[in-house]
Order: structure tokens, then sequence, then C-alpha cells
């Protein structure tokens, strides 16, 4: 793989770990700041409405603009978001900067994908775009759980410092390595686009993607208060538990895309979601009990991000039946679909904590992901073989 790949699996690293990394430090932030733990949460609905809103509309905008130039800007725009955070003298300040930030992330991993396959040999496509989400997936693994530490022994400042300097590694080593003669591929016209829009199966994939994989969110979000307010364990074992959480989303990501490869994506997400609605409420009733909480969590991470590669997989399938001639567009739409499930989930998450308390995000977080399978459901009365593929033989 060349060096330019990279330097892009950098920058992924360093946008991944400003994503998650808030969800261990809404404890800390919302005690320095003085607010609730809900209005902390908003710091994950935030960015990911940034997300939403800023990857179609951005490459809309940007379409015409030179590639590496475009990288270049966003992971400039990261560097400037999580530097306002750092500084942020309050809550709204930090808000503001958690949108902002929002707004470079989905574009970011759209173009980065794009620019990985020009990169390499068209048989080594689906690698050098697996290199790029390494950096995600290595993230969620190490730069969270130490990201969360850091915030805790020396303020959640420095963790944003942190970040602010792994995009400087990243902006630094993609100015100098990925090459400014990358090809510019024609935009998918506004009938295509329309398609994608309008097709009631793509909506309908899209909301099994924000319902599904945002129910967990009503959840995760709120994970570091509860283990020390309901399961009694301290802040520093948090930031292992996290770990815990992140290898074994690694694992699942993995093994999601295996099962869908095998099974095809309608039955490995109908298991997967299965899986994660148990696994929810299995937490709401072991959440007392440290032994169990921490057992449950260790396999939580898995099916909570198992259900990624086989929605994309839908979502490219059905986009070439329906929309052949804007793939990419239904892509990032779903990517937006994402993001929009983990805004309202933690939106969400955050009234089920005023009102139920914060044990009660898991067990309602089950029913949300229970209409996700309903909705599989739904879907796979409508799915052609072209869209469920049968196993290879």
């Amino acid at each position: 793989m060349p060096l330019a790949l990279w330097a892009l699996t950098i920058s992924a690293f360093a946008v991944g770990t400003t994503e998650f990394v808030i969800v261990g430090l809404i404890p800390t932030i919302a005690t320095d700041l003085g607010v609730s733990l809900p209005n902390a949460g908003l710091l994950v609905s935030l960015y990911a409405l940034g997300v939403t809103i800023g990857a179609p509309v951005l490459t809309a905008l940007a379409g015409r603009m030179p590639r590496k130039t475009l990288l270049l800007a966003l992971l400039a725009l990261f560097i400037a978001g999580n530097a306002f955070a750092a500084f942020a003298p309050g809550y709204g300040i930090l808000i503001a900067a958690r949108f902002l930030t929002g707004l470079a992330h989905g574009v970011f991993f759209a173009i980065a994908s794009t620019i990985a396959t020009d990169l390499v040999d068209r048989e080594k496509e689906n690698s050098a775009i697996a290199t790029v989400f390494l950096g995600l997936t290595v993230a969620l693994v190490t730069g969270v759980p130490l990201g969360t530490w850091i915030g805790q022994t020396f303020g959640w400042q420095s963790t944003f410092l942190g970040v602010v300097a792994l995009g400087l590694v990243g902006l630094l080593a993609s100015a100098l390595l990925v090459p400014a003669t990358l090809s510019r591929p024609a935009p998918a016209s506004l009938s295509a686009q329309a398609r994608v829009l309008t097709s009631p199966r793509l909506l309908l994939v899209y909301l099994i993607t924000a319902v599904g994989y945002g129910g967990n969110f009503i959840a995760f979000t709120y994970l570091a208060p509860m283990l020390t307010d309901v399961t009694g364990l301290s802040a520093s074992s948090v930031s292992l538990v996290i770990l815990l959480y992140g290898a074994s989303v690694a694992a699942g990501n993995i093994l999601g895309g295996k099962l869908a490869d095998k099974t095809g994506p309608i039955p490995a997400l109908t298991l997967i979601f299965t899986g994660l609605a148990l696994l929810l409420g299995a937490l709401g009733l072991a959440i007392t009990s440290p032994v169990w909480a921490i057992a449950v969590v260790a396999l939580w991470g898995g099916f909570a991000f198992a259900n990624v590669p086989p929605l994309q997989a839908y979502t490219v399938a059905t986009a070439r039946q329906v929309a052949p001639g804007a793939v990419a567009v239904a892509s990032g739409l779903n990517i937006g679909a994402f993001n929009l499930g983990i805004a309202l989930g933690s939106w969400g998450g955050g009234h089920v904590v005023e009102g139920l308390g914060l044990a009660a995000t898991p067990l309602v977080g089950a029913a949300v992901v229970a209409v996700g399978i309903i909705l599989t459901r739904l879907a796979a009365r409508l799915e052609t073989p072209d869209t469920n593929p049968a196993p290879a033989e």
C-alpha cells in the first residue's frame, strides 16, 4: 500500500477519536461546565448532526474542487474545530465547536475513500478503503480509551489538544504524500440524485440505518455515567471498560462483514439487530453488577458496530438497482443516516435520563433496535436476488 494511503489512515484515526472520545468525557465535562448530563450528551448529538448536514451539503458545494485541495481544507476545518473546543470558555462555544468539527467529518470519509481507490490498482480498491477505515477502528480501540484517560487525568481540554496534534500530523502527511494529480469523477446527474432521494426502497434502508444503529446510542452516549453512578465503577476503570468495548467493536466490524458475505445483508442484519437488542436488554438488567455489566459490555460493542458493513453493502446493492448513476450519492446519504441515528439516539437518551434515569437507557435502546428488526423484515419482503445475493457455492 502506498504511503499516501497511510496518511489518510492517520487522519481517519484523528477524526474517529474526536467523534467517540466525548462519550467517556461526558461526566467530566458536565461537572466542569456545570451542566446536566443530558445537556453534555448534546455534544454527541450536535457533532452527529454536523456530519449529517455537512456530508451532502459540502459534497455538493465542493464537487468541482480538486480532491487534494478539498482533503486538506477538510482537515484544516477539523483541526480548527477541535482547537475551538480545547479553548472554549463555556458550554455554548463548545457545542458550536463540536458542530463545526462534525461538518468536516462526513465529507472527509467520503473523499478519503475515493482518493484511496485512485492510489491503487482496481483489484486492491476494497483493501485500500479498508485501510483508510482501519484508522477509525484503531481509534475506537486505542484513541478513545486513551483520550478518555487523558481527559479524566489532565482535563477534557487536553484531549482536544491531543486530537489537534493528531490532525496536524495527518494534514502534514497528506500535504506531502497525497498526489495532486488525482482524477475527478463526473458528478451524478440531477435525475440520478432525485431517484436516490425519492426511492421508497432506499428511504427504507436509510430508516433501518437510523433506527437500528441509532437505538444503540441511547445507551452508549451515557455509558460512562452509567458505569460510575449506577454500576459503581471508578472513573479510571471506565477507560479500561471503554477499551474492552473498542476491542469488541473491532472484532464485530470484521465479523459483520464476513457474515454479510456469507448470508447476504438482510439475514445478517436480522441476526445482528436481534443480538444487539438482547444485549441492551441484558445490560439494563445487569447494570448494577460490576462483573455482569462488564461482561455484557464486552459483547455489546461487537454487535453495536457489526451492522455497519451489511448496512452499507445493502445500500450499495439497492442503489445499483434503483439509481445506478448515483451509487456514491446513495452511499454518502447512508453515512448521513448513521449520524442522524447517533444524533437522535443521544438526544433521546438525554430525555430518558431525565425522565426514567440512567439505568433505563439500555432498555429503551433495546426497544428501538427491535423496531429496526421489524423494518429489516419489511425490507426482506421487497428485496430482489441482487440486493440480497445468495452465498457463493
